[in-house]
Order: structure tokens, then C-alpha cells, then sequence
């Protein structure tokens, strides 16, 4: 129960609080008007030193050796670190978790890449272990994965199909002259892979995934599980397909399969349907069991020893015509160099597989550094990527990444390293050692439905649709682009389009979207808010705030000008050309009044050079101009018809200005000054600075002043390389706030009532 001092300490708390609400109530900033000069002498501006990072690059030290050692070969960073008594009983559950997926997926994924399953194999092995040395992300699975195989499989059908190893009239297929052929490519394929990802790794190119936006990548894997279930029909309805590639092969290879299904072996279709069901259900009953298994049911392994068994006992092959993996022989294959002359062919697919293996193991390997609290530099997993299909072409394996899958169930299996991954690698080592002879007699139907039960991941992808829907359009744009050209172009066109759209549409985003927006402030604030979303913000008069949502470029530095000059209210063309007319006129008409009255040539000469107008001055130029003309006429005439009609009377020319908009017969703006928030301004060109330029020079000859506020430190650096700073634009004009910039201008409009232009 409460106390009576517990209740006097509360009530003191009470009113201090109060009071100190007051007083934050009551407090405010009074500090004099910034513009950047005044700014950069008050805060003792310098140049920023130059920092030359090529000098960094040569120097020769133990520690910089060491540093350089630890950053290119992660593991003896973290491996003498690693706790035994924490770590490695996870570890070894997980890793024989993986290894247990990795076979089926390894066997089932060289056939999605066309070529024999024991490849399947090898590239579940190196390029795992490769990974262990050089990778950073400690749960990502790497090894074979199906957007890989089937990218791996239309190279393949491409420059090595079926019809170009026919045996003689008849129809059959050289398979071996095939499978060889097969296989030197995608070796080949692998190594380029390999040399494209480690040298975009060490130049540290990493961030050309920041390009590969999430809805074109997510869209582009489920594009590309289309092609991969496309792909499985022939094997689930037993059929023999052509080879297809390049653009709409995938349209093509559905309505040969539609043709051809009266030819469908029954045995292979009950075959798929069975093991498919059985895949399912251990999936299902996975789910169900998470929290009480210490490792999940290995359903794919003990399908695929269930359904050998079978087909070994029953003779599936031999009585239903069920096709079989075949021969897969046992132990390792020497290292093969790759064969440089099938570079030039492969060069386009290998960037795209490169890019496209990358942007999947480094986004997969995100999600899972941030749900464990650790980081993974893009760089060295570029390089560890790039070394691990590098050394694996070698070794006769086909470019590889991260299955997602797998990398699901290393995590959850407790793995905590990747000595979860080197355990996994060990072990199918034994499988292609001891046991890979033993699936022989597996047939291809069941690693059909291998892959496409795992394609579910990716299949439910297809809800980012509806969600998209309601989030961002644009974004929504860009995955049915990407969708649809992946669809229909194949997997490697269709990549350079979604890119190529995708950068497009950031373009058209900043051309196209809200240009300078009006900015006054709200009531007793120095807070400036779009009068378009707050209706209680109130106009300063005779001063506008403009902001542009976006910074300006070559692309849309144009718009943003004509945009401008849109919003404030007033056609500021129409205004300059019709100044121009008059004046021009105006000094027609004095030429011609000069030459009926016979002036004198020395005052002649003095009008001639004065009257000289050119658009592009300032209007006190045309003012000076003027009043010296004025004088000088009055001087050298009397009686004329000049000073008959009172055209360049002295008390006429100080009331108005024959060169201003009001003496012309023109209308004036409803404002004197128009401010320009660059505050979202990231960098400026070339083209930006002679838009501004051009800005100030045209709201001057309308006898409106500009000023520029908040605008960073690197822009002002960059203005000033650009020399945008001279005798009429100063950095006078240029004011640390908006609120400066506004209190400024009202203040130079009271101090000069007469003229409201004011010219630095």
C-alpha cells in the first residue's frame, strides 16, 4: 500500500516533471540569419582532406598481411573460435540432415541440367567444401539448385542438343557422345561462372545485386520453377521431347506434351504420382512433428531407397518400361582443364548464372545473418561463390549456389557453422565413394517428383501478386514484366529484360513523378509543409517555397525547370518573350525618332550603346542603362518631340522604368522572391547546374529574386566545381534553411520598398 512519503515523493516528481514541461514549453532559438557564407565563416569551413584509397593498396605490413589473410579466408577467423561443447553436436545433426537432401536433390538436379546424375553428385561435394574455407554466411547450403540446373539445362539443349547425336537414319541418340559433350560444357560453364563472380568479387562489385530488386528476383525464380516443372513432364508422363531453346521453347514444350500424351508409359505416371504422395505427406507430417524431432523425417531418402528397392525387385524397367538413372560408377573423376574455345559461346549465360546464383545466396544469406546476429560481406561471398564453381568446373561439376530448402533445414536442424556444410560434404564423399552404385535401378520418375514437390516454396511465390497489389504497384509492375519475359524469352533473356526494365522504370520514376511542390510554412512554425496534404499552412506573401521530391539530373532536370515555372503561378516564357518584343520595339522606335529629329551623333552614339538590350541581363542592368540614357538625352535635346511628348522627362524616368514589366504594359508576379529547397538534392550534374543557372537568370528578368536553402555539404562541394558560384549567383543566395532563406527575403523587402528586386 502507498506510504505518505512514497506519496510526497511522487507528488515532487510530479511537479518537477511539470515544470520542466513548462519550461521545454516556453523554450526557443534566437540566433541571427545564416546564408552559406556567413555559415562557412562561422563553423570555419576547410576543404575535406583527400583521402587517396590506391595508397591504402601497397602498403607492406604484418598486420595489414594478416588482415588481408583473415578477409579472403574467413575460416581461420572464426574456426579457432568455434566452440566444441556448444556447437558441434548441431552441427553434426544438421550437416547429416543436408547430406540426407543432398543426395536425392543432387541426382534429381543434374538430370533438371541434363546430365548424368552422378554430376549431380560431384557438385554437391566441392564446391560445399570450398564454401567451408571462404564463405561468410555460417547457415546457406551451397550446392546444386533448381533455378541453377534448369538456367545449366537450357544452355545445354541450346548447344548440345538430342538431334545433333543422331546414329545414322534411325532416331536414336548417341547418349554417351552426348552426356560428354554435355559435360565439358557445363564444366566449362562452371569455371567462366567461377571467373566472372571472383573477379567482380575482387574488385568489390558486390552491389550490383542492389540492382536485382527483391519482386524481380522473387519473380524471376518463380518464373524460372515454371520452367523447371515443365521441364519434369517428360520424365513424369515417360515421354521423348525435342530439344527446345531460345525464345517461346517453353510454349513449345507444353503443346508437344499435349500431343504427345496418347504415348504416355502408365508405370512411370503411377510411379510419380506415388512417390509424389509419399513426399508430401512426410513433408506434412514434418511440419506437424517440428518441435518434437530432433531432425526432421529424411522423407527423400527413404523414398528414393524405397522406390530403388522396388524397381530393382519388381523390374520396373524391364516390365513397364519405367526408365532408370542407369550406371553411376563409383569413386571420383580426375580434375580436367576447361576448354577455353567454348568461352565465346558461353559468355552471355555464364554472367547471367553468375549474377542470378549470387543474388540468391547473398539474399538468402541476409535473412538468416540477421534472424542470428551476425554479418556477411557481399564481396567475399562473391569470391567465395565464384571459388567454389571455379574449382568445382574443374572437378567436372555445373555452376552451383544456395538451395533454399536445404539452408531451411541446416538452420533448423541446429547447424551453427559451416562445419554443418563440410559434415554434409564428408558424407556424400562416402555416398559417391561406396554408395552411389547402389541407385542405379532408381527410376527418373521419382527424382521428377523430387523437384517438384521442392518447386512448393517457390510456387507459393505467386501470392506476391495479390500483396503487391496493395503495397506498390510499381513494384507489381516489375514482377509480372519479369514473370511473363522470363516466361516467355527463356531464362536468360528474360533476365536481361526484367533488368533492363527495371532500371528503365527508375528513370521513368524520376521523370515522371512529383515534380517542385509548393512549400509554405505552418502557422507560428518554421516548419514548411506541401499546402496540396496541409490545408492549415498559411502563404508568406510574397515569397514562394519550392521542393522537388526528387534530385535533379540530366534526365529530368527539364521538367523540374518547366515544372517550376508551372507551379509559381505565372507563364514566365510568355512574360520574357513579350518583354523581349517590347523592348525591342522600344528601341525601334527610338531609332526612328532619332533619325526624324536629326539628334546629334555623339548623343546618337551614347542612345545606340545604351539602348542595347539584352534579355539575359539583370533587371538593374536595364535599369542603369536607362537612367544613363535618360540623362544623357536630356542634355543633348530641348524642344524635341521627345520632350514634347515627355517620353524621357527626368521626373518620368524616376517614377518608372522604361525597361521594367510595369512601364512595359506587362503584368507583374504576385511574389518578389522564390526560395529553392534542394534539400532532397543527392548530387547535381552538369545539366542540373545550368538549369538553376537558367532559373535565376529568367525569375530575375520578371523582377522576382531566387534564393537556394538547405542543401548539403557534398552538393555545395559540387556546386563549386562546377564554378556555379560567380558575380550574379553568390553564396549570399544560398541559406542553411528554408526559415532563413524566408526572414531574409521579407526583411530585404522592407528595407527597400520602392524596388522589391534585390541583387546581391
Amino acid at each position: 500500500p502507498p506510504t505518505p512519503t512514497r506519496e510526497r515523493d511522487t507528488q515532487a516528481l510530479l511537479s518537477r516533471t511539470q515544470a520542466m514541461e513548462l519550461r521545454q514549453r516556453d523554450y526557443h532559438v534566437d540566433r541571427p540569419l545564416l546564408n552559406q557564407e556567413q555559415l562557412e565563416e562561422l563553423g570555419s569551413r576547410s576543404p575535406a582532406p583527400v583521402t587517396l584509397q590506391w595508397r591504402t593498396w601497397f602498403r607492406c605490413s604484418r598486420a595489414r598481411a594478416q588482415a588481408l589473410l583473415l578477409q579472403y579466408l574467413p575460416v581461420l577467423a572464426w574456426l579457432p573460435q568455434y566452440s566444441v561443447r556448444d556447437w558441434l553436436l548441431g552441427d553434426l545433426l544438421s550437416g547429416l540432415s543436408v547430406a540426407i537432401m543432398q543426395l536425392p536433390q543432387g541426382l534429381a538436379y543434374a538430370l533438371l541440367a541434363g546430365l548424368p546424375p552422378v554430376y549431380g553428385l560431384y557438385s554437391s561435394f566441392y564446391p560445399v567444401f570450398v564454401y567451408f574455407l571462404f564463405g561468410t554466411s555460417r547457415h546457406i547450403s551451397v550446392g546444386t539448385f533448381a533455378v541453377m540446373s534448369v538456367m545449366v539445362g537450357s544452355v545445354m539443349e541450346s548447344l548440345a542438343p538430342d538431334d545433333a547425336f543422331l546414329l545414322g537414319l534411325n532416331s536414336t541418340v548417341n547418349v554417351t557422345a552426348r552426356d560428354d559433350t554435355r559435360v565439358q560444357l557445363a564444366s566449362t560453364l562452371s569455371v567462366l561462372v567461377g571467373l566472372f563472380q571472383v573477379g567482380l568479387g575482387m574488385v568489390h562489385f558486390g552491389f550490383v545485386v542492389t540492382y536485382l530488386s527483391e519482386p524481380l528476383v522473387r519473380a524471376y525464380t518463380t518464373a524460372a520453377s515454371v520452367h523447371v516443372f515443365i521441364s519434369q513432364l517428360k520424365y513424369v508422363f515417360g515421354l521423348h521431347l525435342s530439344s527446345r531453346s531460345g525464345p517461346l521453347s517453353l510454349i513449345y514444350t507444353v503443346l508437344e506434351v499435349c500431343w504427345k500424351l496418347p504415348q504416355t508409359v502408365v508405370g512411370t505416371v503411377i510411379t510419380a504420382i506415388v512417390a509424389g504422395v509419399v513426399l508430401v505427406l512426410v513433408k506434412l507430417l514434418n511440419e506437424k512433428l517440428r518441435r518434437h524431432l530432433p531432425m526432421p523425417v529424411p522423407g527423400e531418402l527413404l523414398t528414393l531407397i524405397g522406390a530403388t528397392g522396388i524397381s530393382y525387385g519388381v523390374g520396373l524397367q524391364q516390365a513397364f518400361g519405367v526408365d532408370i538413372v542407369g550406371k553411376i560408377p563409383a569413386g571420383l573423376v580426375p580434375p580436367k582443364a576447361p576448354h577455353p574455345q567454348l568461352f565465346a559461346k558461353l559468355l552471355g549465360n555464364a554472367f547471367a548464372i553468375a549474377v542470378v546464383g549470387f543474388a540468391i545466396a547473398i539474399s538468402l544469406g541476409k535473412i538468416f545473418a540477421l534472424r542470428h546476429g551476425y554479418r556477411v560481406y557481399s564481396n567475399q561471398e562473391l569470391v567465395a561463390l565464384g571459388l567454389s564453381n571455379l574449382l568445382g568446373g574443374i572437378f567436372q561439376c555445373f555452376p552451383v549456389s544456395c538451395s533454399m530448402s536445404r539452408s531451411l533445414v541446416q538452420e533448423s536442424t541446429g547447424g551453427n557453422t559451416q562445419v554443418a556444410g563440410a559434415v554434409s560434404s564428408f558424407f556424400i564423399l562416402i555416398i559417391i565413394i561406396k554408395l552411389g552404385e547402389l541407385f542405379q535401378d532408381l527410376p527418373k520418375a521419382v527424382l521428377a517428383a523430387v523437384v517438384i514437390v521442392n518447386l512448393k516454396g517457390m510456387v507459393m511465390q505467386f501470392t506476391d501478386v495479390f500483396s503487391l497489389w496493395k503495397a506498390n504497384r510499381m513494384d507489381l509492375l516489375i514482377w509480372v514484366v519479369t514473370f511473363v519475359a522470363t516466361i516467355l524469352l527463356n531464362l536468360d533473356l528474360g533476365l536481361a529484360v526484367a533488368v533492363v526494365f527495371s532500371l528503365m522504370l527508375v528513370v521513368v520514376r524520376t521523370q515522371m513523378g512529383r515534380g517542385p511542390h509548393w512549400l509554405p510554412p505552418m502557422p507560428d512554425t518554421d516548419i514548411y509543409r506541401d499546402l496540396a496534404e496541409y490545408s492549415g499552412a498559411r502563404e508568406v506573401p510574397g515569397v514562394k517555397v519550392f521542393r522537388s521530391s526528387a534530385t535533379v539530373y540530366f534526365a529530368n532536370a527539364e521538367l523540374y525547370s518547366d515544372s517550376l515555372k508551372q507551379r509559381c503561378g505565372v507563364d514566365v516564357d510568355y512574360l520574357l518573350s513579350q518583354k523581349k518584343k517590347l523592348l525591342r520595339k522600344q528601341e525601334l522606335k527610338l531609332k526612328r525618332l532619332q533619325k526624324e529629329n536629326k539628334l546629334p551623333k555623339q548623343a546618337a552614339a551614347s542612345k545606340g550603346t545604351s539602348i542595347s538590350i539584352n534579355v539575359n541581363t539583370t533587371v538593374v542592368d536595364i535599369e542603369s542603362n536607362n537612367d544613363v540614357e535618360g540623362s544623357k538625352a536630356k542634355e543633348a535635346s530641348t524642344g524635341t518631340e521627345l520632350e514634347e511628348t515627355g517620353a524621357w522627362a527626368p521626373e518620368d524616368a524616376k517614377a518608372s522604368d522604361m525597361s521594367s514589366l510595369k512601364a512595359l504594359g506587362l503584368p507583374q508576379p504576385d511574389f518578389h522572391t522564390l526560395i529553392l529547397d534542394l534539400s532532397s538534392f543527392s548530387f547535381v550534374d552538369t545539366v542540373c547546374l545550368k538549369s538553376l543557372k537558367n532559373i535565376f537568370r529568367d525569375f530575375r528578368e520578371i523582377e522576382v529574386e531566387v534564393y537556394m536553402a538547405a542543401c548539403h555539404a557534398p552538393v555545395i562541394k559540387q556546386l563549386e566545381d562546377g564554378h556555379f558560384f560567380d558575380a550574379s549567383v553568390t553564396k549570399q543566395h544560398l541559406f542553411a534553411s528554408v526559415h532563413d532563406a524566408v526572414l531574409f527575403a521579407l526583411q530585404q523587402q522592407r528595407s527597400s520598398p520602392v524596388n522589391p528586386v534585390l541583387v546581391s
